[in-house]
Order: structure tokens, then C-alpha cells, then sequence
């Protein structure tokens, strides 16, 4: 991969992060995204930059089941500096089972807990962004979870969303709450649920946490695209790092950007085609590697073809072998088809990722938003709907 410089761009210089312990050089996290944070892409983001690489998420009950798929979620690499993990879940009990699991099966080094999924098989059942609403709900998991992580001195995080609509907001409550019970740090996306991912983030909301928790590190995310978004994001908000998601898919060469500008320098990658290419056959070889089947893995690769490519001169007939590529032979043979003289494009390839879609009204149990304390239907709800994900 060939790095340039960029003419004049914004510079910081931003200090470590600080997890209890865990010292992270690189301010940044990569958020836990389904399908796409597995060991394989985490490896290929190290590969170009420092930072904190979150599994995918997991659900407490698969966990403390033994699920075989969820343990596999939660492997490491041996040279992986910080083992990181994701819990979802929606009972004390449970949740605080799952942590003590890996605290005594020394499966992890750190652990977030996920309160900003927005997707309707979640928040429906009361998990997810919908759960902060429940005061009692969200104090007691944090407690379980945060009592069960001390036992083995290790950090626990949180990731949220600013609430479930503008008018049913939970950020800095649900934040103090955190906080008081002894998270080592909070990251807030600035979206609400409805929002899914549409519309633009409220970086004024992230700074008004931000302001609200000075005691403890607050996280950024939200609209993240490139190193200067970082940047602008740390300039405005004041916060002492930025989680990534949607930003890095097709560009794990982002997370070098990131360290450079952090780090106050002028260093950025911008890739031509046969860069990329190489980068994506080289992500196509890890998932080979990790799911220890070659057809599974090039299933795996092909929803990354557009992330990749995108704004690169591919044809379209290219793209759709790519989409569909069986082995990693003819994957090569694909790759080598692309004109390796194709610089860098510019703008065509950076900005969103993926999908943004359109706000949603939140799917939420009935009567979840009557009263911020738990009633006994709901509290019977919570207990089957942990059930019910089990399997992760």
C-alpha cells in the first residue's frame, strides 16, 4: 500500500486512551460490526494502523450456553496487543454470567456492552438502544457486569445511542449511570434509534456528554469517513478518541489515516486499483484462514465488493464475478483482469458507506414507554427474549 502526503491537511496530536490498565497508543476503536469485525478483518486493520479492534458481538446467553459459534466470535489472534469483546444482552443475571465467564476463562482484556443496536428484533424485545429507557433494567446489568469484570481487572465499556427518539433521549443519564458504576469508559453514537443510520450524527450531543462525564473517557461515533472527520469530530466535542464502523468497510487502510493524524501527521493512504486489489485479496485469504473453509470464506468476501471498489473504474460484468467468486484461484484471476495503473480516485471513493436508509419508528414492547421502571410483563418479556436469542 503507497501512503502520500495531502497538501495542508488539519493536524492533532491526540494522547493515548486510557482503559483502567489498558493503555490504547491509538485512540481509536473499531466498532463491533456483524459479519464484518470477525479475526480476519481486525488482522488486516492492524496490518495498517494502532487501536482497539472489537469482536463481533456476542449474545450473553449463547455465551454462558457454550454456543460453539459464539466462542468462535470471541477467538483472538495470539499477536492481538488487547483482546476485545461485545456483549449483548437484556438480564442481569445472564449478563453477569457471561463476564464472569470470560474473566475465569481468561477469554478477553476488555469488554463492551452494547446499548445502540437500533434493530427491530432487539429493540422490540426491549434490548439494544430501547433498554437505557428502563433505569432499573440498564442500572442493574451494568452493576452485574461491572462487579463480575473487577473480579479479573478488566475494563468494562458501554456503547450507546442518544435514545430511542428526540423525545425519549437517555444519553447523559444512562451515561451517569455507567459511570457511577464504574465503566472505564462510555462511547456514544449520535443517532437515535429511529434514526438508524440516516440523517447526520449530533456531534453537539456527544459533546454534551462529553461535558456531562469529565471524570471518565467519552468516545465519538458517528460520521466518521476519513482521518479529517476524526479531526473535526476531537475538535468539536472534545473527546478522547472516536470509534469507526461503517467508515472503515472497504478501507481498512483508514485506520493508518487515523493513527497518522493522531499522531499530528500529514500522512494519508490513497490507494490505486492494484492496491486495492491486493488488500482485498489479502482480506479474502484471512477469512480462508479463519473460517477454515474456502467456500465459506469467498461467500464471506463478496458482500465487500462494493465497499472495496467503490468510485474505482471496475465494469460492471467485474463487479458481478467479483460478487460471486467461488475460490480464491479465480478470485486471482478476477483481480488480474483490473487495470493496476488506475490511481487513486478521490472523492468517488471515500464519504458513506453502505446503506443509510430512512428513519424508522423504533419497534418497542407494548407499554415499553409508559414508565422508566419495570413492570412484571415486561420483566416476564425480558426473561423470554433472552431466551429467545440464544444461539447468538
Amino acid at each position: 500500500m503507497i501512503s502520500t502526503d495531502t497538501p495542508n491537511p488539519p493536524q492533532l496530536k491526540l494522547p493515548p486512551l486510557q482503559l483502567g490498565h489498558l493503555t490504547v497508543d491509538t485512540p481509536v476503536v473499531l466498532a463491533p460490526m456483524a459479519g464484518i469485525t470477525n479475526a480476519a478483518f481486525r488482522r488486516l486493520c492492524r496490518e495498517y494502523g494502532g487501536g482497539l479492534y472489537v469482536s463481533e458481538m456476542v449474545t450473553s446467553r449463547a455465551l454462558v450456553e457454550r454456543n460453539e459459534q459464539s466462542l468462535r466470535i470471541i477467538s483472538h489472534d495470539d499477536d492481538e496487543g488487547i483482546r476485545s469483546v461485545q456483549l449483548y444482552g437484556v438480564d442481569p443475571t445472564t449478563v453477569g454470567a457471561a463476564v464472569r465467564l470470560i474473566v475465569e476463562e481468561d477469554r478477553a482484556d476488555h469488554i463492551d456492552l452494547n446499548f445502540g443496536c437500533p434493530v427491530p428484533k432487539v429493540t422490540r424485545r426491549g434490548g439494544g438502544a430501547a433498554l437505557p429507557w428502563k433505569t432499573d433494567l440498564f442500572t442493574a446489568i451494568i452493576q452485574a457486569a461491572t462487579r463480575e469484570a473487577a473480579r479479573g481487572e478488566i475494563p468494562l465499556t458501554i456503547k450507546m445511542r442518544k435514545g430511542i427518539d428526540d423525545d425519549h433521549l437517555t444519553f447523559i443519564e444512562a451515561g451517569k449511570i455507567a459511570r457511577d458504576a464504574g465503566v472505564a469508559a462510555v462511547a456514544l453514537h449520535g443517532r437515535t434509534a429511529g434514526q438508524h443510520y440516516s440523517g447526520k450524527a449530533d456531534w453537539d450531543a456527544i459533546a454534551e456528554l462529553r461535558n456531562s462525564l469529565p471524570d471518565i473517557p467519552v468516545l465519538g461515533n458517528g460520521d466518521i469517513w476519513s482521518a479529517e472527520d476524526a479531526i473535526a469530530m476531537v475538535e468539536q466535542t472534545g473527546v478522547d478518541g472516536i470509534v469507526v464502523g461503517r467508515g472503515c468497510q472497504g478501507r481498512p487502510w483508514l485506520f493508518g489515516d487515523l493513527q497518522a493524524a493522531f499522531e499530528g501527521s500529514d500522512r494519508r493512504f490513497r490507494p490505486g486499483l492494484a492496491e486495492v486489489a491486493a488488500s482485498f485479496q489479502r482480506h479474502a485469504e484471512l477469512l480462508v484462514e479463519y473460517f477454515e473453509d474456502e467456500a465459506k470464506a469467498l461467500r464471506d468476501i463478496r458482500k465487500h465488493v462494493a465497499w472495496y471498489f467503490k468510485g474505482y473504474a471496475v465494469g460492471g460484468d467485474l463487479r458481478a464475478s467479483l460478487a460471486a467468486v467461488p475460490t480464491l484461484e479465480v478470485l486471482a484471476q478476477l483481480l488480474a483482469e483490473l487495470d493496476a495503473d488506475v490511481p487513486y480516485p478521490g472523492v468517488g471513493a471515500e464519504g458513506p458507506r453502505g446503506r443509510a436508509g430512512s428513519p424508522k419508528r423504533t419497534h418497542l414492547p407494548d407499554g415499553w414507554l409508559d414508565t422508566r421502571i419495570m413492570d412484571e410483563e415486561h420483566r416476564a418479556m425480558i426473561s423470554a427474549a433472552e431466551l429467545d436469542v440464544s444461539g447468538g
